[in-house]
C-alpha cells in the first residue's frame, strides 16, 4: 500500500513533527497545506521544507490549495502561480485545485463553462512548469464540481491527462452518489470515515470525517478495492478534518489501528 498523510489529519502537529509522524506509521508520502491559520511549512522556505521531506523518505505528494480555481480571475491566476511556484520549489508533484462551495455556480451550464475555462486557463501553466494538478469534485450539494465523469469529460475534450488528475475522495464519493471510478484519471485517494448512524448523506459535513473503522458508513474498504482492482497504484492518504481525529493523544497509534483494519479487511476479500 502506498499510504500518506494529509496535514490536515494531524493539523496541530509542527511541520517537523507532522513529518516525523507519516515516518512512524510507514507512510510513503505526505500532502501539506496552506489553509491551516498558519504560514505554510511553519515559516521554512520551500526549498528547506521540501529537503526535510526528501531526508526522511517520503514524497511530498500533494500541495494544497487554490480555492475557488474554476470562478477564474486575476486574482486566482495569481494564487495558481504562486503554489506552482512554491511546488517547484519545494519539489512537490502535484498542486492541488478545489472548486467553489457556496451554492454559488451550480447550474449545469454555467459551472460547466466556468470549470472548462478555469481547466484551459490553467493547463499551459502546468506545461510550462512540468507540473500536474489535481482537481477534487466535492459531493455537496452546494458543490460547483460534485461530478467525476463531469470533470473528466473536461479534462479529455482538452486534450489534458497528462496535466489534470483527480482526487478520488471516498466521502465525496458517496456524498455524490457515488457513480464510476477513474482510475486511470485518478492521481490520489483521500480517505476518511464517517460512523455516526443518526446522519443522512446530505447531513454528513467535513467536521464528521474520523478515522476507518468497522463502523465506517462509507465504505471506504470496497472503494478502495474497486480502485485498486480497476489498475489504481497511487497514493492512499489519510485526510481527516474532524476534531475527534485533530485531538487524539496517540495520533500514531489510532492511524496505525486503521491502517492495519484497512489492510487486513482487502486481504480478507
Amino acid at each position: 500500500m502506498f499510504w500518506a498523510l494529509n496535514q490536515i489529519t494531524a493539523p496541530n502537529l509542527s511541520y517537523t513533527d507532522f513529518l516525523d509522524l507519516s515516518v512512524a506509521l510507514g507512510c510513503q508520502g505526505v500532502e501539506v497545506r496552506n489553509d491551516l491559520k498558519r504560514q505554510l511549512f511553519d515559516g521554512l522556505s520551500p526549498a528547506e521544507a521540501g529537503q526535510m521531506v526528501r531526508e526522511r523518505g517520503l514524497r511530498l505528494v500533494g500541495l494544497s490549495q487554490v480555492y475557488p480555481f474554476n470562478f477564474w480571475s486575476d486574482d486566482i491566476e495569481r494564487k495558481v502561480r504562486d503554489l506552482i511556484a512554491i511546488a517547484k520549489e519545494a519539489g512537490a508533484e502535484t498542486i492541488s485545485l478545489i472548486p467553489r462551495n457556496e451554492g454559488i455556480g451550480t447550474e449545469a451550464q454555467e459551472r460547466k463553462a466556468n470549470l472548462e475555462t478555469s481547466l484551459a486557463a490553467i493547463l499551459p501553466l502546468l506545461e510550462e512548469a512540468d507540473l500536474v494538478a489535481l482537481v477534487e469534485p466535492l459531493g455537496f450539494q452546494r458543490s460547483s464540481l460534485r461530478y467525476k465523469a463531469e470533470l473528466v469529460d473536461t479534462i479529455n475534450a482538452l486534450g489534458a491527462a497528462h496535466r489534470y488528475k483527480l482526487v478520488h475522495d471516498t466521502f465525496h464519493h458517496a456524498l455524490a452518489d457515488g457513480g464510476p471510478i477513474f482510475a486511470s484519471h485518478t492521481g490520489i485517494v483521500h480517505i476518511s470515515a464517517v460512523v455516526d448512524p443518526t446522519l443522512q448523506l446530505n447531513q454528513m459535513e467535513d467536521e464528521h470525517r474520523v478515522l476507518v473503522d468497522g463502523l465506517d458508513r462509507l465504505d471506504n474498504v470496497g472503494q478502495i478495492k474497486a480502485l485498486q482492482a480497476a489498475g489504481y497504484v497511487g497514493p492512499i492518504s489519510y485526510e481527516c478534518f474532524s476534531p475527534l481525529v485533530h485531538d487524539l493523544a496517540n495520533p500514531r497509534e489510532a492511524i496505525q489501528a486503521s491502517f492495519d483494519f484497512i489492510e487486513s479487511a482487502l486481504k480478507a476479500g
